[in-house]
C-alpha cells in the first residue's frame, strides 16, 4: 500500500502506522473487502519529500498497478533504499 500523507511533527510515525493498521484491519475484515486478508505485514517504509515533489509522487502512486508489472515492489523498495544510501537488513524485507 502506498500512502501520501501530511503529518504534524508532534505525531509519532510508529503510533500513526500502528493505529492505521489496527483500524484498517478491522474495517477490511468487517466489510469483507479482501476475503483472503488476515493481517498486515510487520514493519513499514516511510520517506519524506519536498512540497515540489508532491504532484510527481501522487502520479507515481496512481500508476502503481501498471508500474509494478515491470518491477516488483521489493525490487523497487531495495533500489529506493540503496539509492538513498540507507542501510537495511535483508531479513526485514520479506
Amino acid at each position: 500500500m502506498h500512502l501520501l500523507i501530511g503529518m504534524d511533527p508532534a505525531v509519532s510515525l510508529s503510533d500513526f502506522i500502528r493505529q492505521l493498521k489496527i483500524s484498517t484491519s478491522s474495517w477490511i475484515k468487517e466489510n469483507k473487502i479482501f476475503p483472503a486478508f488476515s493481517y498486515w505485514q510487520e514493519g513499514y517504509g516511510a520517506f519524506t519529500l519536498s512540497a515540489g515533489e508532491r504532484d510527481t509522487v501522487i502520479e507515481y502512486i496512481k500508476s502503481q498497478e501498471e508500474h509494478h508489472k515491470n518491477i516488483s515492489f521489493m525490487e523497487e523498495f531495495r533500489k529506493l533504499l540503496t539509492d538513498a544510501k540507507i542501510e537495511f537488513d535483508e531479513k526485514y524485507l520479506r
